[in-house]
C-alpha cells in the first residue's frame, strides 16, 4: 500500500514536470518504494528472529530454574538427613 502511494505521488509529480522526465521520476519512485519495502521486510525478519531467540532463551531459563529448584530440594533433603544423623550420634 505504501509502495503504491509513494509511486502515485511520484507519478503525479512526474506528469506535471514534462514528458522527458516522466519515466525517470517514475523509475526513481519505484526504486525508492522497492527499497523501502525491502527495508521493512528485513526489519520484520530481524524482529521475528529476535522474538524467536527470546522465546528460546526464556525456555532455557525456565529449564535452568527448574533444575536449580530440584537441586535445592535435594540439598535441603541431604541437609535434613545429615542433621538427623548428627542428632542421633550426639545422643549415643
Amino acid at each position: 500500500m505504501r509502495k503504491l502511494t509513494i509511486a502515485g505521488f511520484a507519478l503525479a509529480t512526474a506528469l506535471t514536470a514534462g514528458c522527458a522526465s516522466n519515466q525517470a521520476a517514475v523509475d526513481e519512485a519505484n526504486a525508492t518504494a522497492n527499497s523501502a519495502e525491502q527495508t521493512a521486510e528485513n526489519a520484520l525478519n530481524t524482529a521475528n528472529s529476535a522474538a524467536s531467540s527470546a522465546r528460546t532463551a526464556q525456555q532455557t531459563a525456565e529449564e535452568a530454574l527448574a533444575a536449580a529448584k530440584a537441586a535445592q530440594q535435594s540439598a535441603d533433603e541431604a541437609n535434613e538427613r545429615a542433621k538427623r544423623m548428627l542428632e542421633r550420634s550426639s545422643m549415643k
